[in-house]
């Protein structure tokens, strides 16, 4: 059996923390699908067009991942990608809070989704996709912070 695991987010921006929880994902999984999601409550600062773009340019053509958009239950996407696994980071206790939460409901919708949480890399904990936007806003250079170059 195929191990298929979704990674869903708004990824606004798509940052190296993000990255390196799809790398190591891949010791786990046979394949990602990197699920770039609408979030009615969050407006995309990042184009999220160029955002698909920038994602699949971090990844080599022989990487088994995958990058789409979705606007639908992440459970159901699943369902639809034949994914029995999400695949989150968390970076801190609230992380964890806030994903547990969704990861109960999800369970619920699809009964044969389970969440596998990674820690955080330490060197990546710091960075939150909220706190590189603002510094980009106000013209920060977010470069070290990213896996790919924005044009």
């Amino acid at each position: 059996m195929t191990r298929i695991a979704i990674f869903p987010g708004s990824f606004d921006p798509y940052t190296k923390g993000h990255h390196d929880i799809v790398c190591r994902g891949l010791n786990l999984f046979d394949k990602i699908i990197i699920a770039v999601g609408y979030n009615s409550k969050k407006k995309h600062y990042f184009d999220v067009d160029q955002m698909l773009g920038l994602i699949k340019s971090a990844f080599e053509e022989s990487d088994p991942v995958e990058v789409i958009q979705y606007d639908e239950l992440t459970a159901g996407l699943a369902k639809k990608y034949q994914a029995n696994y999400l695949l989150r980071g968390l970076r801190n206790t609230t992380d964890f809070e806030y994903e547990n939460s969704i990861s109960q409901v999800n369970r619920y919708l699809n009964q044969e989704l389970e969440t596998v949480f990674l820690i955080t890399s330490p060197q990546y904990a710091s960075i939150s996709s909220s706190i590189i936007r603002e510094v980009h806003k106000y013209g920060g250079d977010i470069s070290d912070f990213l896996p790919y170059q924005l044009p």
